[in-house]
């Protein structure tokens, strides 16, 4: 061959390689959200009924889990709070009857369902987002099944009657203050990784009906147009929230989900080609103003339109938002209950969803998707399911910080004792002195020196750790670690920031023996 035909020849050769790396790196992203939604509310998903008992609720819960994990999920999103109620002893709000059948009525056997959940969630290496409902009073008119703890009761002045429920009048500052408190006794009390706003903002329309807010316009209007001063009245609130929360636990995340739709480029220059519903003109939020103004940490617009649907694009729809989105983690929000159950036949192919995720993943600042809701991949659309699992979700992955909690560890993996025996691997590290562990993460090699951490095919196990005595201590499956010689183990934090990596040789136990000090009292 002929020098310069070499030259060429190798050069084609790396760029193609490179290109297939490219192209499985994305296929396999080692950083990526992957979230559920897990609907409380009319026992969408879960507790499958309101009289199931504590037994068979927390069985089905383990089961989503299971059933998402082994998805290579790494999130979920809870509701915890749908209409004035709770799914955890609350100051603020009753007891939720889809949780025990009657509103105010405890679990019995006693437990603190929420405090359970999340604990579980960890334990098999999810986020767990503390999905709120904050405007939705009721979700009927029905007070015969409200308790006298509810707040239809105890504030009535508050409440606004609209198209067959009640909701809380966004406009009162006695309201703002109660749902401020509301998310703040959340944030204090769990262990959470995220408040989860969705789409409830002010109602969507109900034709014929009008969401009179006539007093408190008139006495908190200040000469602003109604339209403006709804969303004002819904900014204040999320800038209060986003305050709140950083002041309690600056770790823990605040995320909204708004309608897919900002504004129809017939409203606005800015706005997407879509002919649908917005959330500027018709909800009254502004999702560009409180990503502007940094309010929010991720923002997960719920485009629940096929690829090429011709009044709302998907494919349009994730271009708009990956091109406005700004200062905030970007995920995508996916409707698995549309699949082969919707007027748009598009959904009738088993290919929409994995199309959709292969489409986003082509957009470097788009960094994860949400599914409504977690029943849809339980006991159904299992060619979806296997697809998945077989294609895009074949390899864990890890959810990056995001942007606004991004920071470098300084602390790296210092090994005390790594041991094996006939059925684990055991480790054991010095708990660090700057960093607050969240989990521990370990990949597989063949040498010390040879471990990707940034490949996702290489992840053996996210472990949740609890730090005791200046140390942590966890253990892996024999079955997991076999196939490897060598791992890596990083730190992950409550940040959701990883450390670098400390390689171990799986040939060889170690132990570091620290000499005993001396006693200068004996």
């Amino acid at each position: 061959m002929h020098k310069n035909q070499y030259l060429i020849f190798s050069f084609l050769l790396l760029f193609f390689v490179s290109t297939i790396a490219a192209q499985e790196n994305t296929m396999h992203p080692k950083n990526e959200f992957r979230g559920v939604w897990i609907a409380t509310v009319v026992n969408i998903d879960w507790p499958k009924t309101s009289l199931d008992n504590v037994e068979k609720e927390k069985a089905d819960y383990l089961e989503i889990l299971e059933a998402y994990k082994k998805l290579n999920y790494n999130a979920v999103i809870v509701q915890v709070r749908s209409v004035g109620d709770a799914i955890y002893p609350s100051e603020f709000a009753p007891w939720s009857r889809f949780l025990t059948g009657k509103e105010g009525l405890a679990p019995n056997p006693y437990y603190d369902a929420l405090a359970w959940m999340i604990e579980q969630a960890h334990n098999r290496g999810f986020e767990f987002h503390a999905w709120l409902n904050p405007y939705r009073a009721t979700f009927d008119l029905n007070k015969n099944l409200l308790s006298p703890g509810h707040d239809l009761f105890k504030h009535p002045e508050w409440m606004i009657e609209y198209g067959g429920k009640y909701y809380y009048d966004p406009a009162l500052p006695e309201v703002q203050a109660h749902l401020t408190k509301v998310v703040k006794e959340v944030v204090d009390k769990y262990d959470i990784d995220a408040i989860h706003f969705d789409d409830y903002f002010y109602p969507y329309a109900v034709p014929g009906k009008v969401f009179n807010d006539n007093a408190s316009y008139q006495k908190y209007g200040a000469g602003l147009s109604r339209s403006d001063w709804r969303r004002a009245n819904v900014s204040n609130f999320v800038h209060t929230i986003s305050t709140t929360i950083k002041a309690s636990k600056p770790w823990v995340q605040f995320g909204i989900s708004p309608f897919g739709v900002w504004r129809n480029k017939s409203q606005d220059p800015r706005g997407s080609e879509t002919q649908s519903t917005s959330n500027y003109d018709d909800l009254y939020a502004d999702p560009m103003l409180w990503m502007d103004q940094k309010w929010i940490d991720y923002i997960l617009p719920q485009l629940y339109w096929s690829m090429n649907n011709t009044r709302a694009s998907y494919s349009k729809l994730v271009k708009w938002w990956s091109e406005n989105a700004n200062n905030t983690a970007i995920y995508i929000g996916h409707a698995s209950y549309k699949i082969r159950g919707d007027s748009d036949k598009s959904w009738n192919f088993m290919t929409e969803i994995p199309t959709q995720i292969d489409f986003l993943r082509t957009f470097k600042n788009v960094s994860g998707s949400a599914y409504f809701s977690s029943k849809w991949f339980m006991g159904k659309n299992f060619d979806v399911v296997r697809h998945l699992e077989e294609n895009q979700y074949k390899y864990p992955a890890l959810p990056a910080a995001v942007p606004n909690l991004r920071h470098v560890i300084i602390d790296t993996p210092r090994v005390i004792e790594y041991n094996k025996d006939s059925i684990r691997y055991n480790f054991t590290f010095k708990s660090p002195l700057n960093t607050k562990v969240r989990y521990m993460v370990v990949y597989g090699g063949e040498h010390t020196s040879k471990i990707d951490i940034n490949d996702a095919t290489k992840i053996v196990e996210k472990v949740t750790v609890k730090e005791v005595d200046g140390k942590i201590t966890f253990s892996i499956a024999g079955g997991k670690l076999n196939l490897y010689k060598a791992c890596a183990v990083t730190f992950i934090d409550y940040y959701a920031n990883e450390s670098t990596p400390t390689a171990i040789d799986l040939k060889k136990p170690f132990k570091n023996y620290t000499p005993a000090q001396p006693n200068e009292n004996r």
